[in-house]
C-alpha cells in the first residue's frame, strides 16, 4: 500500500506513526550495530537514517495537515506532488549537509539510507498481508 494509500484508509494515522516508527528502530538498531566498526560509522547511520526519515515525517506531517482541507481531487494530486516534491529537497540537503559537512562515511550512510526506503515499501504489505 503506498502512502497515500495509508491515509486514506480508516486506520490510517495510526498505521502511519507505526510505519514511522519501525522506520526509526530501524536505523537506530543499524546504526547502534554499526557502532561496532566505530563511532564514525554510528554517526553515519544515524545521518543516512534521518536523511530518509525526517522527510517521510514531514510529509507525513504534511499530508495531514492539507487532507482535510483538499475536497477536490485534482488539489489532492497538488498536495500530493507538493509533498513528494519537498520531501525530495529536503533529502537533498539532508544528504549534502552529512556527507560534505560533517563528512559521513558513505557505506553505513547509505546503508541506513536504503534500510530505510525498504521498511517504508516492505512493512506496509507485510502488515496488510496479516489483515486479510
Amino acid at each position: 500500500m503506498s502512502v497515500p494509500g495509508i491515509l486514506n484508509s480508516m486506520n490510517g494515522a495510526k498505521m502511519a506513526r507505526k510505519l514511522l516508527i519501525l522506520q526509526l528502530l530501524t536505523f537506530v538498531l543499524l546504526s547502534v550495530l554499526l557502532g561496532f566498526k566505530s563511532l564514525t560509522w554510528t554517526t553515519s547511520a544515524l545521518m543516512g537514517g534521518m536523511a530518509a526519515w525526517l522527510p517521510n515525517v514531514l510529509f507525513m506531517l504534511f499530508a495531514w495537515r492539507y487532507q482535510a482541507q483538499t475536497t477536490v481531487s485534482g488539489r489532492v494530486a497538488w498536495t500530493f506532488a507538493i509533498g513528494e516534491a519537498l520531501k525530495v529537497l529536503i533529502t537533498i540537503i539532508l544528504m549534502i549537509i552529512a556527507l560534505g559537512l560533517f563528512k559521513a562515511v558513505f557505506a553505513p550512510l547509505g546503508l541506513a539510507y536504503l534500510s530505510v526506503l525498504m521498511t517504508q515499501i516492505l512493512a506496509p504489505a507485510i502488515i496488510n498481508s496479516y489483515r486479510t
